[in-house]
């Protein structure tokens, strides 16, 4: 018997913590962070992904993050290529938005670990123009790095709070306990344990319902009698639920953080069924 893998089941089963722990849920505030090498990609810290919003009224992972077929992606460039305005703006809306993850130890915290910090564009490009500058340099490293002190301000008539970021001027060490800051480096969770990848097929299916969710409803409650189909509502056409298509809100990933741009994509004009066919069943 191998003791060993018994034991890290064990452990395993009594870990009663959520992956989304791992998640660093900011409020209004001001924080001191200090952004370290990811664990499973040292050489880049930071970590880009592709994310589709309201699809079915949640959010999946694109496989594009991962340079691999999206049939999301591709449907949505199906779309842009219809040739009229409004076929064009919905597949524009589908297209997976960018959102960048980087691993940060937060000061005063530091006995929670390494957490991930997700930003929008603005603030990536804060940071890259930050590291790129030679006076400042490799911000992440472990005995010449340098915190950030981030602000998050809520205003009146925004969306979302705003993101300032500030880097501190003194180089200074993780942690001044070697083993704490070994630790720190690699406790880290793989981000692709937080945001799962589903498959090709199974965003083609999800893609395909929310196209035609009458086809989705019917596939999983037979046709009624002809009783009930009397006395139910009749359901609406394909032409009439596709002007309907769900609007807000985040389902299947953690939705803590502020996402960028997550408004719904409007409804795809009729004609993308015919387009979905063409583009999938030849």
């Amino acid at each position: 018997m191998n003791i060993n893998a018994i034991k890290q089941r064990l452990n395993s089963l009594q870990n009663t913590s959520k992956k989304t722990d791992s998640l660093w849920k900011t409020k209004p505030g001001k924080y001191q962070v200090r952004i370290v090498p990811y664990k499973f990609n040292k050489e880049n810290p930071f970590i880009e992904l592709l994310f589709h919003y309201n699809i079915n009224n949640k959010t999946y992972l694109s496989p594009a993050s991962f340079g691999r077929p999206d049939p999301i992606l591709e449907f949505a460039e199906k779309l842009k290529k219809l040739g009229d305005t409004e076929n064009w703006k919905a597949g524009k809306k589908m297209e997976p938005k960018l959102r960048t993850f980087a691993p940060v130890v937060i000061r005063g915290q530091e006995n929670e670990g390494t957490k991930f910090w997700g930003f929008g564009k603005t603030v990536y490009q804060e940071i890259l123009a930050i590291v790129a500058d030679p006076d400042y340099g490799d911000i992440t490293d472990e005995k010449n790095g340098r915190d950030i002190v981030i602000e998050i301000v809520e205003e009146a008539g925004k969306t979302y709070p705003e993101t300032r970021i500030r880097v501190k001027p003194n180089v200074s060490l993780l942690h001044d306990n070697a083993a704490t800051a070994t630790k720190l480096l690699e406790d880290q969770t793989d981000i692709t344990e937080i945001y799962s990848e589903l498959s090709y097929a199974e965003l083609k299916t999800v893609l395909e319902n929310w196209l035609n969710p009458t086809a989705a409803v019917e596939e999983e409650n037979p046709t009624p009698s002809v009783t009930q189909q009397t006395l139910a509502p009749q359901p609406k056409k394909v032409e009439e639920q596709l002007t309907e298509i769900p609007g807000v809100g985040i389902g299947s990933l953690p939705n803590d953080l502020p996402w960028d741009d997550e408004t719904a994509a409007p409804a795809p004009k009729v004609d993308v069924a015919a387009a979905f066919d063409d583009l999938f069943n030849s």
